[in-house]
């Protein structure tokens, strides 16, 4: 079975909207556009897929509201800007997701979200959240308090960072061309739309352009974030938002605009990420019952089958799994830090909460977070 042909069967996408689309080129929030995608990713979730929207526009929203033509340098003016457009952007999704009885959820993000552990988790546990809730998340960068040091630079860089936050099996981007040609079709009479590639093919950069004047990226932004995409597993869909229904067709399976697939599975590519690329912060030393389990069964590690702590870690942080020979059985990311987890260890799990006064997670490690070595 293709790819395309499994789009049918995927149950978790990030959709993805540019600022051109958005702001019909910088004419001000296309109201029209948007009802119409929010009907389709409607239906999307009728069909039973989880959703996280990913939108671009409040920089140039805001821009259309202040009256300027061009695209500031300063970040203290792009942050004005986003501050002034973020409210129109968040009010339009709401009142078109509200027809449908649907409640949306605005979720800024910085790279620092991201990339600290802690903050990882708080995120991908509140968007699962907001899915379970039949809510949908639409995804900004905090673009009113970025700095240069952790400003993602393009929102395609964001969503695919969102689809490895939450495991997404799709990633559609939607964008004011068809897809990805194989040169600039604006100048090249000869250019052909690149149906489908590996997102790992190294001669699609030389393929890409440069962005336009509204958005940060261009088509070189879109195959960075399939390869990023892709490193959770997910598969990379680069399509023009305009065409009819696009959403819908795309998930029976038509081969609308240019598929950048991943080269693994969901699962194995995440496993492979968390088992080869955080430092280990800390120790776990399981009991006999604790190694078979995860060894045999696969399942989360609780804290009942935890010996003894070492170490300095918070939560989200890398730790070791260790039998009681020293040798290491998995490795996974700390659902509490090492003082918290000292007060629950070798105890069920319905205990957390009168030992500590809260409870974050029953695990200490989700197996969704847990690599077996």
């Amino acid at each position: 079975m293709s790819v395309r042909e499994k789009l049918p069967l995927t149950s978790r996408w990030v959709v993805k909207i540019g600022s051109a689309l958005l702001t019909n080129n910088g004419q001000g929030l296309d109201l029209a556009a948007i009802a119409g995608w929010v009907e389709q990713m409607v239906n999307l979730q009728r069909q039973e897929v989880e959703l996280v929207l990913v939108s671009s526009g409040a920089v140039a929203a805001g821009m259309n509201r202040l009256g300027w033509v061009e695209r500031p340098d300063s970040i203290h003016e792009l942050q004005a800007a986003a501050a002034v457009g973020q409210t129109g952007l968040v009010q339009a999704y709401e009142q078109e997701f509200q027809k449908y009885g649907l409640n949306t959820a605005q979720v800024l993000l910085d790279h620092d979200d991201l990339s600290n552990r802690q903050r990882y988790l708080n995120a991908r546990s509140t968007l699962k959240t907001l899915n379970r809730l039949n809510v949908i998340p639409v995804v900004n960068e905090n673009d009113t308090v970025v700095t240069d040091e952790i400003r993602f630079g393009d929102n395609d860089s964001l969503a695919a960072l969102v689809a490895n936050l939450v495991e997404a099996e799709v990633l559609v981007i939607l964008t004011d061309q068809d897809g990805m040609y194989s040169a600039d079709p604006r100048t090249d009479p000869d250019a052909r739309l690149i149906v489908e590639a590996r997102a790992s093919d190294a001669s699609l950069d030389a393929k890409a352009g440069g962005g336009g004047k509204l958005g940060r990226g261009g088509m070189i932004t879109k195959v960075r974030a399939a390869r990023l995409a892709a490193r959770s597993g997910a598969h990379t869909v680069i399509v023009g938002g305009r065409l009819e229904n696009v959403l819908g067709r795309i998930r029976t399976g038509e081969p609308l605009g240019t598929l950048l697939s991943a080269d693994q599975p969901p699962q194995t590519a995440r496993k492979r990420w968390l088992a080869g690329h955080l430092q280990v912060r800390g120790r776990l030393v399981l009991d006999e019952g604790a190694v078979r389990v995860l060894r045999q069964q696969g399942k989360s590690l609780l804290p009942v089958g935890v010996r003894s702590v070492g170490g300095d870690f918070n939560r989200g942080d890398m730790v070791a799994c260790v039998d009681a020979n020293g040798l290491e059985v998995a490795r996974g990311l700390v659902n509490y830090s090492v003082q918290e987890s000292r007060r629950i260890i070798g105890r069920p799990s319905e205990e957390i909460e009168a030992r500590l006064g809260y409870v974050d997670e029953r695990e200490l490690i989700h197996r969704d977070n847990l690599v077996i070595l």
